[in-house]
């Protein structure tokens, strides 16, 4: 890729071996997939392309049509990844293992990287202060949204803050962020393109966290999940809806997005 020319598209997806079937018993490929040495292999080429996408302003663009609701879209995807950073980042004090540990410090890389590349994006389209326009654009939804997983991490419920954030926020997001590519400029593009081949790892260590208990008929479990899914979906689809009304997405795209989103939460055989 040529920094300041026009980025070229990703390459193939490169986040390896998918956690997300709860059956995932075998020591050795969890002992891999969960590593520092394999997550710098998958995020290596894709933090370079999604870095050098955004590492100039372009000329004029911030007066163009569009960019104002562009803008909206990548303020709310910043915060939604400041959220993760700040989740993962706790997350790793509440592991109770190496490896969840371990994992979990990598995704709080991602979600940085991640954080950095959107906010990036925004410079390059003009704006001198992402922070106040995450603050000033993002949808109550959202903000709501955060302040109850965060309150999930603080208060040491490692559980539903595993489902909130490695499951319903990152299904949300990789639902949002597979129906916006289609249709992206190509900068937003390169950036989302390397942003959902993390998010899959990501969604598919909460899965398996919780997946194979669920499967083993931990009814405790299921019963709290449930209860906390009861009280996100509604926030989740706000801002959902919010979004996908921002990027122009017709109604039945909106229904898949729905669906897509429900996918995980079904995976996990809860209601």
């Amino acid at each position: 890729m040529n920094v300041g020319g026009t980025p070229t598209l990703p390459g193939p997806d490169l986040a390896g071996p998918d956690l997300a079937d709860p059956d995932l018993v075998e020591p050795d490929l969890v002992e891999e997939v969960h590593s520092v040495a394999y997550w710098f292999d998958a995020v290596a080429d894709h933090l370079r392309r999604g870095l050098a996408a955004v590492s100039d302003r372009e000329g004029g663009d911030a007066a163009t049509e569009g960019t104002d609701r562009l803008l909206t879209v990548l303020a709310n995807y910043a915060l939604g990844e400041l959220t993760a950073l700040e989740g993962a980042g706790g997350l790793v004090e509440l592991a109770g293992d190496r490896r969840a540990k371990t994992f979990l410090a990598t995704q709080t890389l991602d979600e940085a990287r991640h954080l950095e590349v959107f906010t990036r994006r925004m410079r390059s389209l003009g704006v001198d202060d992402p922070d106040a326009e995450m603050e000033r654009r993002a949808h109550p939804a959202l903000q709501a949204f955060r302040e109850r997983l965060l309150g999930l991490v603080h208060d040491g419920d490692w559980e539903s803050a595993v489902f909130a954030q490695n499951v319903v926020l990152e299904s949300m997001e990789r639902a949002v962020f597979d129906a916006h590519r289609l249709d992206a400029d190509l900068r937003t593009r390169v950036v989302l393109d390397g942003v959902i081949a993390d998010e899959r790892r990501h969604l598919g260590f909460g899965e398996n966290q919780l997946g194979r208990r669920l499967a083993a008929g931990d009814e405790r479990l299921a019963r709290r999940l449930s209860e906390l899914r009861a009280e996100l979906d509604p926030l989740v689809m706000g801002a959902v809806e919010g979004v996908a009304a921002e990027i122009g997405l017709a109604p039945d795209r909106v229904a898949r997005l729905r669906d897509d989103y429900e996918a995980a939460v079904h995976r996990l055989g809860l209601s």
